[in-house]
């Protein structure tokens, strides 16, 4: 077990330097290839993502997490194109981020170089494996990548196809590895090899990135939960705010941008809310409300207090009534996860107010939450999302997987 880690650690740090050599138009000629690739051998793909959905459904696990894990002609063809468009982005490698000359002559450059190895840790989702080999590659950084041990088969195969593409394009190396052993130890291990892994990203449930955090030796960009929030104002357009309401939960409530709880000012609950839940009984969403919400609408659930900051990742949804919005704030800034959270209105001092009080990565006016996505951005795909506040935050994209290195130009200066 330990030589296995070490192998593959020290091959990652081998290839960051090699990868940190590749030129643009190398890159995004292999990127193009990966993403061709991935429909070239779709059915190899969807057959080994058969294999997964078979044992996720014997061994019962719960259905939001099956539908992450299901991949399908649709998903392939949205990671084929995710791909292509990292190829068309801009390169972030070596851009001139400042510069300026010193009054001793000397000239500074501030320079975009790649972060070097990165982890990902991630469960279900095999279309991450595409997304964060394509960001990393593009941004010239070495990937390890460690998906559950319910998607092995899938990420397998992905890999297999993307290095064929890699080689292909005429690059006679790795430039990411899968991990193919799903044990937790080996997980354990990675995240003490601080001295040739840069750089921590997991992505899946809250008790899989505290456990990366609290076992880490390496730096960590994490998120814990996805609370999402819309809140309909007092001056909302009431048929758009239904529209952005019932899109943020039911268009795919399993994802991490789903809103979990709907504010609604008591100016017009009266009129919104019967229309919102015949909207949701159309979708079969369980709607869990506060006393106020309950005397307003028969046989919904009364909401307790711990329901506020839950994360259903389900067709269900909390519903508070609020006097103001400074009360929405409130309970946006206690209850939230700083992850995303949109306020519908045609106020633009009230949206303004909204954009500049609440404190989550991603504040949106008269929108789901559902756009808060690397892809939806123009970030061509994201390799996660970050309620931090160093380094990075809100959907990372290329430049998320950069820092940078000053360049220091003279003619035989010395210091004084």
């Amino acid at each position: 077990m330990e030589n296995y880690v070490k192998d593959i650690v020290e091959k990652a740090r081998n290839t960051s330097y090699s990868l940190a050599t590749l030129n643009p138009s190398l890159k995004n000629k292999a990127l193009l290839k990966m993403a061709g690739h991935i429909l070239l051998y779709k059915d190899f793909i969807l057959k080994e993502n058969e294999k997964d959905i078979e044992l996720a459904l014997k061994d019962k696990t719960q259905k939001s997490f099956i539908d992450r894990l299901i991949l399908n002609e649709a998903r392939l063809e949205g990671m084929s194109s995710s791909l292509r468009e990292i190829a068309e982005l801009p390169d972030p490698i070596n851009r001139i981020i400042d510069g300026w000359q010193r009054p001793n002559g000397i000239f500074i450059k501030k320079v975009r170089v790649p972060i070097g190895v990165v982890l990902i840790i991630y469960e279900a989702r095999p279309n991450v494996t595409s997304d964060c080999a394509g960001l990393l590659f593009k941004s010239s950084n070495a990937g390890i990548l460690r998906g559950g041990r319910y998607s092995i088969n899938s990420n397998m195969a992905i890999v297999a196809v993307l290095k064929r593409a890699i080689k292909d394009s005429g690059i006679e190396f790795d430039p990411f590895f899968m991990v193919e052993k799903t044990s937790h130890e080996i997980v354990d291990r990675l995240l003490k090899e601080d001295e040739h892994i840069d750089l921590v990203i997991p992505r899946g449930g809250e008790s899989l990135i505290r456990k990366v955090v609290q076992n880490s030796r390496i730096p960590v960009i994490k998120h814990y939960k996805g609370i999402c929030h819309v809140y309909v104002d007092s001056k909302a357009d009431l048929k758009k705010a239904l529209r952005i309401c019932v899109n943020s939960k039911v268009q795919r409530p399993s994802v991490c941008n789903a809103v979990e709880t709907i504010i609604v000012h008591k100016d017009v609950c009266k009129k919104f809310l019967p229309r919102l839940k015949k909207e949701f009984d159309k979708y079969k969403v369980e709607i869990r409300g506060d006393s106020e919400a309950v005397k307003l609408l028969k046989d919904i659930k009364k909401e307790k207090q711990i329901g506020w900051n839950t994360e259903y990742l389900d067709l269900i949804v909390s519903l508070k009534i609020v006097s103001n919005i400074e009360e929405a704030i409130g309970h946006i800034n206690f209850y939230g996860s700083r992850h995303t959270d949109s306020i519908v209105t045609d106020n633009i001092n009230n949206a303004e107010k909204f954009v500049k009080e609440v404190d989550s990565a991603c504040c949106f006016i008269n929108l789901s939450t559902r756009f808060s996505d690397g892809y939806q951005f123009g970030l061509g795909a994201e390799i996660g999302i970050s309620t931090d506040k160093l380094h990075a935050r809100g959907p990372m994209g290329l430049e998320d997987l950069t820092t940078y290195k000053y360049i220091a130009q003279g003619d035989g200066q010395i210091r004084e």
